[in-house]
């Protein structure tokens, strides 16, 4: 790693990188720096989520964090000008500000003239460990939330969310975790929808014994709460970074008059230079709000001080949407920075303070961020239709953002928003997401949030699987999806092992072929297949009503998942998809640690707990191999095996039982 700040003295360098050489020219035009990067290429990666292309060569990318709802193709929420190569050389451009990255024969980079560029060079691997060194290490979700979540817009009361429960058990699904966006008065965004509470003009911490719920649809949120957790069910609530202007149809809330007069007389949401508050310009999402600042140290106190009953009656996390409403340069805030500084790094700001807030045993789950957005928990891709391009584009988008170090990450099964998905699409959306770090459906408000431009579903939306079954008349369709999802909790072992590693070596939990198999030319290309982990090759089917695909296997042994077929690699093969598979395949000298029930079957039901196994089983591949795995019971140590059997070095507190296939 280098880093070199060019100067008028200082306008050539020579890089030497894995054998190659990198020229670096430096110049300025119009008050702009241009780095111009030669340097031999077939690739380049990272940038954030990059929803239009894996590899971004031929692309011209603005670096610039952006709302977009649905069809992202260049923009996205979450950026970073951060990328490298297929060679083994890597560039990050260390400022807050607007970049631009051209990719063509030679790179072209226009960035602030006193900006900071660092140099890497070596594998994926190495890149991207060391580039995320530059900011901390990544934060460790719970292990609950690695199981499937649920969510949608509609339940907006107590008696809907309790409903969920009856559900579940009903269908038998398990999950660990439930999302709730319509819960809040949509004013405050902290007070339960309907309750009654004293309007207070200050920094005065709320109590929740002074709410008075004998009015509200949410007649009891901690008994409600009780009961998600005796269920084996987590709580993650909806959150917006606004001091809300309400419209000319809504009615007036006191609470949050009293915020924004409070926010304006102690200056705690952002200024203009003029000293005036901002206003997010007409146009935009929540047009007319003003925007805390989280910068500010005294905005941060008062801010958490009015959400700290809701960790107190057991709320496990947030849902940070928006963030993206920087779009003017003429701002200030409390560090010194100005607009054009915080339009990339405003959405950070905001999701570093909740981390902070929450702490240790919670979760946060947003959709913007910028470079270091490894550090927020759980990043997810955003607002998407249901149709199949824009889970091609997710896709992308995942694979990019696990190129920029990002390690946990999932998105909308199916998409969230427009008419319902189709079967086949729901079908496959679901098998990928079940082998993502995060599995979760969700859906927008009935009808759309945007009706006149893209209407929804008439009358009940939810993406829930026994919906759509409904829907389309198909109540065999429940039992398929179940499977995916008792798969997920069988999977629950090697996901936390795995996210473990992540975090203690700076790797993400996506790998996409280019990162795992540099040296293979044939998969510098693959952008629609990845490794989850070290052991598992996913081949997600992404057309509608396909039963096969070509599927590329990198070097050595595989063995598929579900049917133990060995393969080997160095190969293209023709993968036949029955409904209910996909390829997978487990690599040779690798293995998996997995919960199955006393049928020792993939699919099996073994609830939605995750403070003990029913059954710990590993699954070990190829004629030799290591396998370390460690988890929050206490249990670490390491399997090594090949043709005389199997050895445990290490501490096990939990029994278990090996399966070896060759």
């Amino acid at each position: 790693m280098k880093r070199i700040t060019f100067s008028k003295e200082k306008t050539f360098l020579d890089f030497s990188f894995c054998g190659h050489r990198a020229q670096l020219q430096w110049g300025t035009e119009n008050d702009v720096g241009i780095l111009i990067v030669s340097l031999p290429y077939d690739a380049a990666y990272g940038m954030g989520e990059k929803y239009n292309s894996f590899n971004q060569k031929g692309h011209y990318v603005a670096n610039c964090v952006e709302e977009q709802f649905c069809h992202q193709e260049d923009k996205t929420y979450c950026s970073a000008s951060f990328f490298l190569t297929n060679t083994g050389f890597g560039l990050y451009v260390e400022t807050n500000c607007k970049t631009i990255f051209d990719f063509g024969e030679k790179i072209v980079i226009s960035m602030p003239i006193d900006a900071v560029v660092v140099l890497f060079d070596g594998t994926p691997e190495t890149i991207i460990s060391e580039y995320m060194s530059l900011f901390g290490p990544a934060k460790l979700p719970p292990k609950w939330a690695f199981g499937p979540w649920i969510s949608a817009n509609h339940w907006d009361t107590q008696e809907k969310v309790e409903e969920q429960i009856s559900k579940l058990n009903r269908y038998h699904f398990p999950a660990t975790m439930l999302v709730l966006e319509a819960w809040s008065d949509e004013a405050t965004f902290y007070i339960f929808n309907g309750a009654k509470y004293t309007p207070v003009h200050g920094s005065e911490a709320l109590d929740y014994f002074d709410f008075d719920f004998s009015d509200s649809p949410w007649s009891n949120p901690r008994s409600m709460i009780e009961n998600l957790h005796n269920s084996g069910l987590h709580l993650v609530l909806w959150q917006i970074p606004v001091y809300k202007k309400q419209g000319l149809d809504e009615p007036i809330n006191a609470q949050n008059e009293n915020d924004r007069a409070f926010a304006v007389e102690d200056r705690l949401c952002v200024q203009t230079d003029r000293g005036l508050p901002y206003e997010i310009p007409k146009g935009h999402w929540f047009s007319g709000s003003m925007i805390p600042d989280f910068t500010n140290s005294e905005t941060r106190r008062v801010w958490f001080s009015k959400r700290q009953y809701l960790l107190d009656i057991g709320v496990d996390g947030f849902k940070t949407d928006g963030g993206e409403f920087i779009y003017r340069t003429d701002l200030h805030f409390k560090d010194g920075s100005t607009g054009a500084q915080m339009k990339n790094r405003y959405s950070q700001s905001y999701t570093t303070a909740y981390t902070e807030f929450l702490g240790e045993n919670h979760v946060l789950f947003s959709r913007a961020g910028y470079t270091g957005q490894h550090t927020t928990p759980i990043l997810w891709a955003g607002d998407q239709q249901s149709e199949n391009n824009e889970l091609k584009s997710v896709l992308r988008a995942g694979l990019s953002a696990a190129m920029t170090g990002v390690p946990f990450w999932g998105f909308d099964i199916a998409g969230f928003s427009g008419p319902m998905p189709t079967l086949d699409l729901y079908r496959r959306a679901t098998q990928l997401a079940c082998f993502c770090p995060v599995m979760q459906w969700h859906s927008e408000p009935d009808g759309g949030q945007f009706r006149e431009l893209m209407p929804s579903a008439s009358g009940n939306n939810e993406r829930s699987p026994w919906n759509l079954a409904v829907v389309y008349k198909s109540p065999d369709f429940i039992d398929e999806m179940r499977f995916w999802h008792n798969l997920r909790m069988n999977l629950l072992p090697y996901l936390f092992s795995t996210a473990l590693d992540c975090v203690q070596q700076n790797r993400p939990m996506i790998r996409p072929l280019a990162y795992v198999f540099p040296d293979e030319q044939a998969a510098s290309g693959i952008e629609d297949e990845f490794l989850l982990g070290e052991s598992l090759l996913v081949a997600p089917l992404l057309e509608e009503n396909a039963q096969c695909r070509s599927v590329y296997l990198p070097n050595g042994v595989w063995y598929n998942l579900f049917t133990n077929e060995k393969k080997l690699g160095g190969q293209t093969v023709n993968a036949i998809c029955p409904t209910h598979s996909l390829p997978v395949y487990l690599r040779a000298g690798h293995g998996i640690a997995l919960n199955l029930d006393d049928s020792q079957k993939l699919g099996s039901s073994v609830g939605n707990g995750v403070d003990s196994y029913h059954n710990l089983n590993f699954l070990l591949a190829g004629e030799t191999g290591t396998l370390r795995f460690h988890d929050d019971l206490g249990n670490d140590f390491t399997l090594t095996w090949n043709a005389s059997g199997w050895k445990k070095s290490g501490r096990s507190i939990c029994p278990f039982t090996v399966r070896m296939i060759d």
